[in-house]
């Protein structure tokens, strides 16, 4: 359970990353998630 939750969350991070590099999430006034997950990764990686 522990390898999906930590496989799901860091597929949502390239997500994440590939539509910030490419402009969209700044255009849809979602640039709060790349930092949210900037904040999450130590304890996803230290808990997960």
């Amino acid at each position: 359970m522990s390898l999906i939750l930590y496989l799901l969350y860091y597929l949502v991070a390239i997500v994440a990353l590939f539509f910030h590099f490419t402009g969209q999430l700044e255009r849809w006034g979602m640039e709060w998630v790349v930092i949210v997950l900037a904040i999450t990764v130590f304890p996803v990686v230290l808990y997960l």
